[in-house]
């Protein structure tokens, strides 16, 4: 199932008010991490899967890469990107993720944030993106950490002050659908394992170079409010795999 949640004019209305969405990367939690595994992008050809905004291919061209795609399956999220972009040698394609296909491997790197937890089959993602890519290339991507979905609730248990006392994790074994809420929707989210994640991609042709975990850097611990409950549970998973 492809989801759509962004052309929602409630839902879209609510992701626009969020930091990262005003701010854009330096506002996104898990950016600081995720920037380390992204390779050095002068003059690479780029591929954005999920690229909402385009904060993500303003980035790598601003890092001089040649030049970039960015796909969305939101024709909102596109809009607004192309509003923000003023650089030929960014493209915007409205296409679900599922359904990319670009021939002759074409990027050295491809990139997505925060979006493969909504599509069903990471082996899919995982197929498509090698293909796509040269040899060699990069496969860098962010997800809602396992620990984060394994249960459709997605939320701390609170003692009954409404203190936190622990993030609870169950089901983790158990693939596959979570419904839960996100802004203000009803969402579909896919929970996998860590090892199903970095398996699919050995399995399509892929050698690991790096997984990391999310943990706020000092500077947010110092400066954002309840930021020290982030060290408690990793939000976020991002792997960077290569092209063999």
């Amino acid at each position: 199932m492809k989801q759509n949640k962004y052309d929602d004019a409630n839902f879209f209305s609510a992701y626009e008010k969020m930091p990262r969405s005003v701010q854009g990367l330096e506002a996104a939690g898990e950016w600081y991490v995720l920037k380390t595994l992204i390779p050095n992008l002068q003059n690479k050809n780029v591929l954005d899967l999920g690229c909402g905004f385009g904060w993500h291919c303003r980035y790598a061209r601003e890092q001089q890469a040649s030049s970039v795609v960015g796909v969305d399956i939101s024709e909102k999220m596109l809009q607004k990107a192309r509003e923000m972009t003023n650089d030929p040698l960014i493209s915007y394609i409205k296409m679900p993720i599922e359904e990319i296909h670009f021939s002759n491997a074409p990027f050295d790197v491809v990139i997505s944030s925060l979006a493969i937890h909504y599509i069903e089959s990471f082996e899919l993602i995982c197929k498509k993106v090698n293909d796509c890519l040269a040899t060699g290339g990069t496969f860098v991507f962010s997800v809602e950490h396992p620990i984060f979905t394994s249960r459709s609730e997605q939320d701390w248990y609170y003692d009954d002050k409404g203190n936190t006392v622990h993030w609870p994790v169950d089901n983790y074994a158990a693939e596959g659908v979570r419904e839960t809420t996100f802004l203000t929707e009803n969402v579909i989210k896919y929970h996998r394992t860590i090892s199903t994640y970095i398996n699919d991609l050995i399995h399509a042709g892929f050698s690991i170079n790096a997984v990391k975990e999310s943990t706020p850097s000092d500077e947010m611990l110092k400066n954002i409010p309840g930021m020290k409950d982030e060290t408690r549970r990793p939000m976020f998973l991002m792997i960077s795999a290569e092209k063999k």
